[in-house]
Protein backbone atom coordinates (compact mmCIF):
# COMPACT_ATOMS: atom_id res chain seq x y z
CA UNK A 1 0.00 0.00 0.00
CA UNK A 2 2.59 2.28 0.64
CA UNK A 3 4.19 2.12 -2.90
CA UNK A 4 1.29 1.98 -4.26
CA UNK A 5 0.65 5.89 -2.62
CA UNK A 6 3.73 7.18 -3.59
CA UNK A 7 3.08 5.72 -7.35
CA UNK A 8 -0.31 8.13 -7.24
CA UNK A 9 1.24 10.97 -5.57
CA UNK A 10 4.16 11.00 -8.13
CA UNK A 11 1.37 10.61 -11.25
CA UNK A 12 -0.71 13.19 -9.84
CA UNK A 13 2.07 15.41 -9.61
CA UNK A 14 3.22 15.25 -12.95
CA UNK A 15 -0.44 15.39 -14.38
CA UNK A 16 -0.87 18.68 -12.16
CA UNK A 17 2.42 19.98 -13.71
CA UNK A 18 1.17 19.22 -17.50
CA UNK A 19 -1.65 21.04 -17.47
CA UNK A 20 -0.58 24.43 -15.86
CA UNK A 21 -1.49 27.40 -17.93
CA UNK A 22 1.48 28.27 -19.88
CA UNK A 23 0.82 31.77 -18.26
CA UNK A 24 1.53 30.55 -14.77
CA UNK A 25 4.97 29.10 -15.69
CA UNK A 26 8.10 31.75 -16.13
CA UNK A 27 9.78 31.49 -19.03
CA UNK A 28 13.75 30.62 -18.92
CA UNK A 29 15.71 33.91 -19.24
CA UNK A 30 17.64 34.72 -22.64
CA UNK A 31 21.19 34.60 -22.05
CA UNK A 32 23.09 37.15 -22.78
CA UNK A 33 25.52 37.50 -25.41
CA UNK A 34 28.71 36.74 -25.68
CA UNK A 35 31.23 38.77 -26.59
CA UNK A 36 32.93 38.35 -30.01
CA UNK A 37 35.28 35.63 -30.29
CA UNK A 38 37.36 37.91 -31.87
CA UNK A 39 38.11 39.90 -28.91
CA UNK A 40 39.78 37.00 -27.93
CA UNK A 41 43.01 37.54 -29.21
CA UNK A 42 43.36 41.00 -27.09
CA UNK A 43 45.81 40.11 -24.50
CA UNK A 44 47.67 41.32 -21.89
CA UNK A 45 51.12 39.65 -23.76
CA UNK A 46 50.39 41.19 -26.64
CA UNK A 47 49.97 44.88 -24.96
CA UNK A 48 53.00 44.62 -23.07
CA UNK A 49 55.01 43.65 -26.31
CA UNK A 50 53.75 46.79 -28.00
CA UNK A 51 54.25 49.32 -24.88
CA UNK A 52 57.82 47.74 -24.55
CA UNK A 53 58.66 49.10 -27.85
CA UNK A 54 56.98 52.40 -28.41
CA UNK A 55 58.69 53.19 -24.18
CA UNK A 56 61.57 51.89 -25.21
CA UNK A 57 64.96 54.31 -24.66
CA UNK A 58 65.76 53.31 -28.21
CA UNK A 59 62.56 55.97 -28.88
CA UNK A 60 63.70 58.69 -26.79
CA UNK A 61 60.68 59.46 -25.14
CA UNK A 62 58.70 60.44 -28.52
CA UNK A 63 58.91 63.85 -28.74
CA UNK A 64 57.06 65.96 -31.89
CA UNK A 65 59.44 66.02 -33.98
CA UNK A 66 62.20 63.89 -33.77
CA UNK A 67 63.51 60.46 -34.80
CA UNK A 68 61.62 58.41 -32.22
CA UNK A 69 58.44 59.63 -33.08
CA UNK A 70 58.86 58.67 -36.39
CA UNK A 71 60.15 55.65 -35.23
CA UNK A 72 56.54 55.19 -33.33
CA UNK A 73 55.01 56.30 -36.16
CA UNK A 74 56.65 53.32 -38.33
CA UNK A 75 55.65 50.76 -35.73
CA UNK A 76 51.75 51.78 -35.42
CA UNK A 77 51.33 52.21 -39.36
CA UNK A 78 53.39 48.51 -39.33
CA UNK A 79 50.35 47.15 -37.10
CA UNK A 80 47.88 49.07 -38.83
CA UNK A 81 48.83 46.92 -42.14
CA UNK A 82 49.30 44.00 -40.04
CA UNK A 83 45.47 43.88 -38.66
CA UNK A 84 44.73 44.25 -42.81
CA UNK A 85 43.28 48.32 -42.17
CA UNK A 86 43.36 50.47 -44.96
CA UNK A 87 45.21 53.05 -45.42
CA UNK A 88 43.18 56.54 -44.51
CA UNK A 89 46.31 59.29 -45.37
CA UNK A 90 47.63 61.11 -48.04
CA UNK A 91 50.57 59.54 -47.69
CA UNK A 92 49.85 55.75 -46.93
CA UNK A 93 48.70 55.46 -43.08
CA UNK A 94 50.40 58.99 -42.47
CA UNK A 95 48.87 62.23 -42.80
CA UNK A 96 51.82 64.28 -43.11
CA UNK A 97 51.77 68.10 -42.22
CA UNK A 98 54.92 70.87 -42.31
CA UNK A 99 55.71 71.15 -38.55
CA UNK A 100 56.19 74.98 -38.80
CA UNK A 101 52.21 75.01 -39.93
CA UNK A 102 51.39 72.45 -36.99
CA UNK A 103 52.73 74.37 -34.37
CA UNK A 104 51.38 77.84 -35.45
CA UNK A 105 47.96 75.92 -33.80
CA UNK A 106 49.48 76.20 -30.30
CA UNK A 107 48.01 78.74 -28.39
CA UNK A 108 51.70 79.93 -27.31
CA UNK A 109 53.13 79.52 -30.70
CA UNK A 110 57.60 79.90 -30.13
CA UNK A 111 59.63 80.69 -33.34
CA UNK A 112 60.91 77.74 -34.70
CA UNK A 113 64.72 77.08 -36.13
CA UNK A 114 64.56 76.86 -40.19
CA UNK A 115 65.34 72.69 -39.52
CA UNK A 116 62.40 72.60 -37.56
CA UNK A 117 59.89 74.20 -39.43
CA UNK A 118 60.95 72.02 -42.40
CA UNK A 119 60.49 68.55 -40.99
CA UNK A 120 57.55 66.76 -41.45
CA UNK A 121 55.03 65.54 -38.59
CA UNK A 122 52.52 62.86 -39.20
CA UNK A 123 49.19 61.39 -37.38
CA UNK A 124 48.77 57.44 -38.31
CA UNK A 125 45.51 56.62 -39.62
CA UNK A 126 43.85 53.48 -41.25
CA UNK A 127 40.03 52.33 -41.41
CA UNK A 128 37.85 49.30 -40.95
CA UNK A 129 35.55 49.15 -43.41
CA UNK A 130 32.08 48.82 -42.31
CA UNK A 131 29.89 45.55 -43.25
CA UNK A 132 26.48 47.43 -43.97
CA UNK A 133 25.68 49.35 -47.79
CA UNK A 134 24.46 52.02 -46.11
CA UNK A 135 26.41 52.79 -42.34
CA UNK A 136 29.90 51.90 -44.30
CA UNK A 137 30.26 55.53 -45.02
CA UNK A 138 29.86 56.65 -41.08
CA UNK A 139 32.49 56.24 -38.85
CA UNK A 140 33.51 55.71 -35.46
CA UNK A 141 36.87 56.88 -34.47
CA UNK A 142 39.40 55.22 -32.09
CA UNK A 143 42.14 57.35 -31.01
CA UNK A 144 45.24 58.33 -28.67
CA UNK A 145 48.49 60.31 -28.97
CA UNK A 146 51.82 58.41 -29.74
CA UNK A 147 54.01 60.98 -28.65
CA UNK A 148 55.30 61.71 -25.35
CA UNK A 149 58.00 65.03 -24.18
CA UNK A 150 61.10 63.53 -25.02
CA UNK A 151 64.77 63.70 -23.23
CA UNK A 152 65.35 66.17 -21.26
CA UNK A 153 69.06 67.43 -20.69
CA UNK A 154 68.85 69.21 -17.46
CA UNK A 155 67.73 65.81 -15.66
CA UNK A 156 70.26 64.16 -13.64
CA UNK A 157 70.31 60.60 -13.42
CA UNK A 158 67.96 58.78 -16.46
CA UNK A 159 66.90 61.83 -18.95
CA UNK A 160 64.34 60.20 -21.36
CA UNK A 161 60.67 60.32 -20.70
CA UNK A 162 59.44 57.05 -21.65
CA UNK A 163 55.97 57.89 -21.64
CA UNK A 164 55.03 54.69 -21.25
CA UNK A 165 51.08 54.87 -19.24
CA UNK A 166 51.24 58.58 -21.10
CA UNK A 167 50.19 57.57 -23.67
CA UNK A 168 52.62 54.56 -25.17
CA UNK A 169 49.14 52.44 -23.09
CA UNK A 170 46.41 54.24 -24.78
CA UNK A 171 48.24 53.78 -28.46
CA UNK A 172 48.87 49.89 -27.72
CA UNK A 173 44.79 49.55 -27.04
CA UNK A 174 44.20 51.34 -30.44
CA UNK A 175 46.04 48.77 -32.01
CA UNK A 176 45.18 45.78 -30.00
CA UNK A 177 41.00 46.82 -30.78
CA UNK A 178 42.27 47.58 -34.55
CA UNK A 179 43.26 43.75 -35.09
CA UNK A 180 40.29 42.48 -32.88
CA UNK A 181 37.86 44.66 -34.67
CA UNK A 182 39.79 43.33 -38.02
CA UNK A 183 39.28 39.68 -36.90
CA UNK A 184 35.32 39.75 -36.95
CA UNK A 185 32.79 38.32 -39.24
CA UNK A 186 31.00 40.20 -40.05
CA UNK A 187 32.74 43.25 -39.24
CA UNK A 188 31.14 45.76 -37.71
CA UNK A 189 28.33 47.83 -39.94
CA UNK A 190 29.75 51.72 -39.23
CA UNK A 191 33.43 51.99 -40.59
CA UNK A 192 36.30 52.30 -37.45
CA UNK A 193 39.02 55.13 -38.39
CA UNK A 194 41.82 54.30 -35.81
CA UNK A 195 44.25 57.40 -35.53
CA UNK A 196 46.94 57.79 -33.58
CA UNK A 197 47.79 61.80 -32.93
CA UNK A 198 51.63 63.16 -32.90
CA UNK A 199 52.00 66.55 -30.76
CA UNK A 200 48.95 65.95 -28.21
CA UNK A 201 52.00 66.89 -25.71
CA UNK A 202 52.39 70.86 -27.07
CA UNK A 203 48.43 71.35 -26.71
CA UNK A 204 46.67 68.91 -28.78
CA UNK A 205 48.08 70.18 -31.83
CA UNK A 206 47.80 66.62 -34.27
CA UNK A 207 44.59 66.31 -33.42
CA UNK A 208 43.60 69.91 -34.11
CA UNK A 209 45.25 69.53 -37.07
CA UNK A 210 43.28 67.04 -37.91
CA UNK A 211 39.89 68.53 -37.09
CA UNK A 212 40.92 71.10 -39.43
CA UNK A 213 42.02 69.09 -41.84
CA UNK A 214 39.66 65.56 -41.39
CA UNK A 215 40.45 62.15 -43.71
CA UNK A 216 36.39 61.60 -43.44
CA UNK A 217 33.51 63.80 -43.09
CA UNK A 218 33.09 65.35 -39.81
CA UNK A 219 29.61 64.95 -40.41
CA UNK A 220 29.81 61.43 -40.88
CA UNK A 221 31.75 60.77 -37.79
CA UNK A 222 29.25 60.07 -35.25
CA UNK A 223 31.38 59.46 -32.41
CA UNK A 224 34.96 59.11 -30.88
CA UNK A 225 36.59 57.08 -28.23
CA UNK A 226 40.08 58.12 -27.28
CA UNK A 227 42.63 56.25 -25.37
CA UNK A 228 44.38 58.16 -22.76
CA UNK A 229 46.77 56.82 -19.12
CA UNK A 230 45.33 53.38 -19.46
CA UNK A 231 48.17 51.14 -17.95
CA UNK A 232 48.64 52.73 -14.28
CA UNK A 233 46.26 51.20 -11.56
CA UNK A 234 47.84 52.61 -8.50
CA UNK A 235 47.24 56.45 -8.43
CA UNK A 236 46.60 59.25 -5.97
CA UNK A 237 43.54 57.61 -4.86
CA UNK A 238 42.50 53.83 -4.28
CA UNK A 239 43.65 51.36 -6.48
CA UNK A 240 41.83 51.76 -9.84
CA UNK A 241 41.95 48.29 -10.89
CA UNK A 242 38.95 47.21 -13.19
CA UNK A 243 37.28 50.13 -13.41
CA UNK A 244 37.13 52.67 -16.41
CA UNK A 245 36.76 56.66 -15.86
CA UNK A 246 35.40 58.53 -19.06
CA UNK A 247 35.66 62.51 -19.33
CA UNK A 248 32.18 64.43 -20.08
CA UNK A 249 30.59 61.28 -18.72
CA UNK A 250 26.72 62.57 -19.10
CA UNK A 251 27.31 64.70 -22.05
CA UNK A 252 26.40 62.40 -24.28
CA UNK A 253 24.97 59.21 -25.03
CA UNK A 254 28.16 57.15 -25.13
CA UNK A 255 28.61 57.01 -21.21
CA UNK A 256 25.68 54.99 -20.92
CA UNK A 257 26.61 52.76 -24.02
CA UNK A 258 30.00 53.01 -22.66
CA UNK A 259 28.91 51.65 -18.95
CA UNK A 260 27.13 48.54 -20.60
CA UNK A 261 30.01 47.08 -22.74
CA UNK A 262 32.36 47.57 -19.31
CA UNK A 263 29.42 45.43 -17.55
CA UNK A 264 30.28 42.36 -20.44
CA UNK A 265 34.08 42.71 -19.76
CA UNK A 266 33.87 42.79 -16.27
CA UNK A 267 34.75 46.97 -15.87
CA UNK A 268 33.28 49.33 -13.91
CA UNK A 269 32.66 52.53 -16.47
CA UNK A 270 32.24 55.60 -13.90
CA UNK A 271 31.80 59.07 -13.52
CA UNK A 272 34.68 60.59 -11.19
CA UNK A 273 33.19 63.38 -9.29
CA UNK A 274 35.50 66.13 -10.44
CA UNK A 275 38.33 64.69 -13.25
CA UNK A 276 35.73 63.69 -15.70
CA UNK A 277 34.18 67.06 -16.02
CA UNK A 278 37.69 68.74 -15.69
CA UNK A 279 40.16 67.01 -17.50
CA UNK A 280 37.06 66.74 -20.80
CA UNK A 281 39.12 69.41 -22.63
CA UNK A 282 42.77 68.29 -21.52
CA UNK A 283 42.94 65.12 -24.33
CA UNK A 284 42.64 64.58 -28.13
CA UNK A 285 38.82 64.43 -27.94
CA UNK A 286 38.37 67.85 -27.57
CA UNK A 287 39.36 68.67 -31.28
CA UNK A 288 36.69 66.50 -32.04
CA UNK A 289 33.69 67.85 -29.75
CA UNK A 290 34.65 71.27 -30.78
CA UNK A 291 33.64 70.82 -34.12
CA UNK A 292 30.24 68.75 -33.24
CA UNK A 293 31.13 64.85 -32.91
CA UNK A 294 30.47 63.06 -29.79
CA UNK A 295 34.04 62.70 -28.52
CA UNK A 296 35.28 61.43 -24.99
CA UNK A 297 38.43 60.29 -23.48
CA UNK A 298 38.67 57.08 -21.52
CA UNK A 299 41.47 57.00 -18.65
CA UNK A 300 42.34 54.55 -15.99
CA UNK A 301 42.17 57.05 -13.43
CA UNK A 302 44.04 60.15 -14.13
CA UNK A 303 46.93 61.26 -12.26
CA UNK A 304 50.17 59.06 -11.05
CA UNK A 305 52.79 59.08 -9.08
CA UNK A 306 55.63 59.20 -12.69
CA UNK A 307 53.28 61.64 -14.44
CA UNK A 308 55.69 63.75 -16.88
CA UNK A 309 58.55 62.19 -15.04
CA UNK A 310 61.46 59.40 -16.42
CA UNK A 311 60.14 57.18 -14.09
CA UNK A 312 57.04 56.59 -16.25
CA UNK A 313 58.14 53.08 -17.41
CA UNK A 314 56.70 49.98 -19.12
CA UNK A 315 57.47 47.78 -16.28
CA UNK A 316 55.25 49.43 -13.81
CA UNK A 317 52.15 48.66 -15.82
CA UNK A 318 49.37 46.61 -14.99
CA UNK A 319 49.30 44.41 -18.54
CA UNK A 320 46.04 41.98 -17.05
CA UNK A 321 44.07 45.25 -16.22
CA UNK A 322 44.48 46.80 -19.88
CA UNK A 323 43.36 43.69 -21.37
CA UNK A 324 40.39 44.16 -19.86
CA UNK A 325 39.80 47.69 -20.26
CA UNK A 326 40.43 47.14 -24.15
CA UNK A 327 38.34 44.31 -24.14
CA UNK A 328 35.74 46.76 -22.89
CA UNK A 329 36.39 49.67 -25.21
CA UNK A 330 36.18 47.43 -28.38
CA UNK A 331 32.78 46.09 -27.41
CA UNK A 332 32.06 49.64 -27.03
CA UNK A 333 32.83 51.23 -30.47
CA UNK A 334 31.06 47.17 -31.97
CA UNK A 335 28.25 48.95 -30.08
CA UNK A 336 28.72 52.47 -31.55
CA UNK A 337 29.37 51.12 -34.81
CA UNK A 338 26.15 48.78 -34.98
CA UNK A 339 22.97 50.84 -33.21
CA UNK A 340 20.73 51.93 -35.15
CA UNK A 341 20.78 55.87 -34.36
CA UNK A 342 24.42 57.46 -33.82
CA UNK A 343 24.57 59.26 -30.24
CA UNK A 344 23.59 62.62 -29.38
CA UNK A 345 24.89 65.54 -27.01
CA UNK A 346 22.83 65.69 -23.59
CA UNK A 347 20.79 68.92 -24.87
CA UNK A 348 19.50 69.19 -21.06
CA UNK A 349 23.46 69.42 -19.58
CA UNK A 350 24.59 72.82 -20.01
CA UNK A 351 27.97 71.51 -19.72
CA UNK A 352 27.24 70.42 -23.40
CA UNK A 353 25.19 73.04 -24.96
CA UNK A 354 28.52 74.35 -26.88
CA UNK A 355 29.03 70.92 -28.33
CA UNK A 356 24.95 70.52 -28.84
CA UNK A 357 25.68 73.76 -31.23
CA UNK A 358 28.26 72.77 -33.17
CA UNK A 359 26.67 69.43 -33.80
CA UNK A 360 23.98 71.35 -35.02
CA UNK A 361 26.11 73.30 -36.90
CA UNK A 362 27.85 70.31 -38.35
CA UNK A 363 24.80 68.97 -39.54
CA UNK A 364 22.72 71.87 -40.73
CA UNK A 365 20.52 71.91 -38.01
Amino acid sequence: MKTFKNTGARAALVALLLFVPAAAQKPPESPKAAPPAALDGVSADSLRGHVSFLASDLLEGRRTPSRGLDLAAEYVAAQFRRAGLEPAGDDGYFQTAPWGEVAKLSRRPRELSPEEAALKVRNVAGILRGSDPKLKDEYVIVSAHYDHIGVRPETEGDRVFNGANDDASGTAGVIETAAALARMSPRPRRSVLFLAFCAEEHGLLGSRWYGLHPLVPLARTVAQLNLEVIGRTGHDESSQAGTLAMTGFDYSDVGALLSKAGEAAGVRVYKHPTNSDAFFGRSDNQSLADAGVPAHTVSVGYMYPDYHKPGDEWQKLDYANMERVVRAVALAVIDLADAPQPPRWNEQNPKAARYVEAWKKLHGK
